[in-house]
């Protein structure tokens, strides 16, 4: 009994955290937690959807909503995320991180511990951030992305964000590694290239994590496998 009220739930309304495997993008994710859940369970419809992108580099915690929760995904979507990852200092790239090809390189034997610090903590609080080129965001009804590939320049307006803790964890140039819990629409590619100039030189996002969403943590997520797992047992025995 308690396996079919647990199919109904996936149904009528469920909220799942899954740990984004690296490659993936999180409509990969959604796809394929929709088509297992559909296959095993027997399921003809299912509305499904995450709550707040990551890149296909990043991995971590991903939040996917089913039937009437998807009604929540906004509210969760505002939650404050916390992630880890690595900088590379004195290169760039077009994209931000290595999505794309560097195409810049900047002196480094300048910078200094204390020098990472202070940059960590000016760019900790309130912030007036501008999204990557290569994101998301709409402009005249297309992706500013796509404008990108096309090499065409686009202007992002700024949007305001607030990093509430920004720490450095290891320093060992050419790396950073770091921690930053921040509010919505943060990118963190963007607090990259932030970072690099405000050490006068340049930097990319080398890898990136999701270790939570609100009080939502990526340890407690459900991997791909696993899920599958899941599911064949309740279909099992049913």
């Amino acid at each position: 009994m308690q396996h079919i009220e647990q199919v109904q739930s996936f149904i009528d309304g469920a909220v799942l955290t899954f740990d984004k495997p690296l490659g993936w993008t999180s409509f990969d994710v959604v796809n394929k937690v929709r088509s297992m859940m559909r296959y095993v369970l027997g399921i003809k419809k299912l509305k499904t959807g995450h709550a707040g992108t990551l890149d296909p580099l990043a991995t971590g915690l991903l939040i996917i909503c089913t039937g009437k929760q998807t009604k929540s995904i906004e509210r969760f979507q505002d939650m404050e995320k916390e992630y880890t990852g690595t900088f590379t200092i004195g290169q760039t790239t077009p994209s931000f991180d290595l999505e794309t090809t560097p195409d810049g390189s900047f002196p480094v034997n300048h910078i200094t511990r204390e020098m990472v610090m202070a940059a960590a903590e000016k760019l900790s609080g309130h912030q007036d951030q501008i999204p990557p080129q290569f994101s998301a965001k709409k402009i005249e009804g297309e992706r500013a992305y796509e404008f990108a590939r096309r090499g065409e320049h686009t202007e992002l307006k700024s949007r305001k964000i607030v990093i509430s803790e920004f720490e450095i964890t290891r320093f060992e140039l050419p790396e950073a590694d770091f921690r930053v819990v921040c509010s919505k629409g943060t990118y963190i590619r963007s607090l990259a290239r932030d970072f690099g100039r405000e050490l006068h030189s340049g930097a990319h996002l080398k890898s990136l994590r999701r270790t939570r969403i609100g009080r939502f943590m990526a340890e407690d997520a459900w991997s791909i496998e696993d899920f599958e797992k899941h599911l064949k047992g309740l279909r099992i025995e049913d």
